[in-house]
């Protein structure tokens, strides 16, 4: 299994700098351990005017089917002889953007602290995989490589057999690419569409791999003609997980549009730290005013109801006044996402003490939900049905009663100030329903009088004197205690 990367250069900007790049010296040959195999580095010719990096994974097939799945396609057990002698020692797969991603990671990620500016830069590369196994032929990998700059992209098909050329060609090619392109970028596609024109995977997909998807991608896949394709291949033709890659995706695409954030288009979550020229995003400033309304109010012990990946969890953890934190949500893949972005199984005693993550439905009354202070439902109402609403109502301020409830949930109006939204569309596929400031103010008032509740709004984000602030806020007081009524309940 193998694959080469190759520059040219002059001597004010020689080709060994790619050395540099990849963080491997051309000087010398170096093994690292995977775990399927050895993966080597060497530079087959290093030159000032040309320079060639060469990756050679050497499989071993017994290891792969100890240590692996030791299955075909889509899963299926292959006969006992297969699982021993197969292709995966030879054809380039996710065995090999596997090792790609180890050895190359740094620069996968751009980083070069000797040449910043040359790994920002892009470099005259060329890129060649001896045996490439592409599911859907030479008309696919050029479609997938050709929208991403590449000036030549080769698929020369091999024949199954040279000797009898009658038998036709195999489903393998000899992948060449040529073209000026960042090192990083030229590593990250070939990370993702390796497997993808392989059609599978030597491992399990596990939600993790939206993620790792997600990060490869950024800059080209949001956009790519083949998106849907090479989402499903990637993950293993998982449906929730690639649904969850195309929403993502789409809201990505939607802020790159508009050049907005996107948080600006909806409750998505950007972890990089601020900067004086970019704005805050509008999920952040959701979770500051969250925060503040809740230290006003005293409160120590807070529900986040509806708590998605854990977020606002993880901002309520940083801050010692809140001694108790639970997340509750109807989804077991996002508390699993919570648990991982929170870190759970490597949290100190201490502050494990202080979080939990529940499994349930808001529109049932759950017991281990009474007695808490606060509880937060942040852009969580808009993704039920309307004749659920009461049953949540009653849950929560009914059955619960914290002492003071926080609800956002999007202005409708102000999406006309997103020229990327349609007329006429939500800002989340998932979203039932979105609210004027009239309705969601009729809504909150009569929830309000009708469980014993005081009810204030607050605008979050800006405040547009003709259509109002992008989210909307309500933050209910409890003033008395009423008999339990039965309306609503589930």
């Amino acid at each position: 299994m193998f694959l080469t990367i190759s520059t040219t250069g002059d001597p004010e900007s020689p080709a060994t700098d790619l050395g540099f790049l990849l963080h491997k010296h051309p000087e010398r040959a170096q093994v690292f351990s995977t775990s399927h195999g050895a993966a080597h580095v060497f530079y087959p010719e290093a030159g000032v005017e040309r320079c060639t990096a060469a990756l050679l994974l050497e499989v071993d097939p017994v290891a792969l089917v100890r240590r692996g799945r030791g299955k075909g396609r889509g899963g299926a057990p292959d006969s006992a002889l297969a699982q021993y002698v197969n292709d995966r020692p030879y054809a380039a797969s996710s065995l090999l953007a596997v090792a790609l991603a180890k050895v190359f990671k740094t620069a996968l990620h751009g980083v070069c602290g000797a040449m910043p500016e040359r790994a920002a830069a892009p470099l005259p590369l060329r890129v060649e995989v001896p045996v490439l196994p592409a599911r859907g032929g030479p008309r696919l990998v050029r479609a997938l490589f050709g929208p991403l700059g590449w000036d030549t992209v080769e698929a020369e098909p091999l024949a199954l057999d040279g000797r009898f050329p009658e038998w036709g060609d195999s489903r393998y090619v000899r992948l060449v690419l040529e073209g000026e392109l960042r090192l990083a970028d030229a590593l990250n596609h070939l990370y993702v569409l390796l497997p993808v024109l392989d059609d599978a995977k030597h491992y399990w997909v596990a939600p993790d791999e939206v993620d790792k998807l997600l990060r490869a991608g950024d800059g080209w896949l949001a956009g790519h003609p083949e998106r849907e394709l090479i989402t499903a291949r990637y993950l293993s033709r998982r449906r929730g997980l690639a649904r969850e890659a195309t929403e993502r995706l789409e809201l990505v695409r939607l802020a790159e549009a508009e050049g907005l954030d996107v948080d600006e288009v909806d409750n998505a979550v950007d972890e990089t730290e601020d900067t004086e020229d970019r704005p805050v995003p509008l999920a952040e400033r959701r979770r500051a005013a969250i925060l503040a309304v809740l230290t006003s109010a005293g409160a120590a012990r807070v529900l986040d109801l509806g708590c998605g990946q854990g977020q606002l969890v993880q901002a309520l953890l940083r801050d010692v006044r809140f001694t108790e934190v639970v997340g509750v949500d109807v989804s077991v893949r996002a508390l699993t996402v919570a648990a991982r972005r929170l870190r759970l199984d490597r949290m100190g005693e201490r502050q494990a003490a202080r979080v939990r993550l529940v499994q349930g439905s808001l529109a049932y009354t759950d017991k281990r939900l009474g007695g808490y202070d606060a509880a937060v439902l942040s852009e969580v109402i808009e993704h039920l049905d309307l004749s659920r609403l009461p049953a949540l109502e009653y849950a929560v301020f009914g059955a619960a009663k914290p002492r003071t409830v926080v609800v956002t949930t999007p202005n409708v109006e102000y999406n006309v100030r997103w020229e990327s939204l349609p007329a006429g569309h939500v800002r989340h596929g998932d979203h039932r329903f979105e609210w004027t400031r009239e309705e969601f103010r009729s809504w909150a008032e009569t929830v309000a009088g009708r469980y014993g509740y005081g009810v204030g709004f607050t605008p979050v984000g800006p405040d547009d004197p003709e259509v109002g602030p992008p989210t909307q806020m309500a933050v209910f007081t409890r003033t008395a205690d009423l008999p339990m009524e039965k309306e609503g309940r589930a």
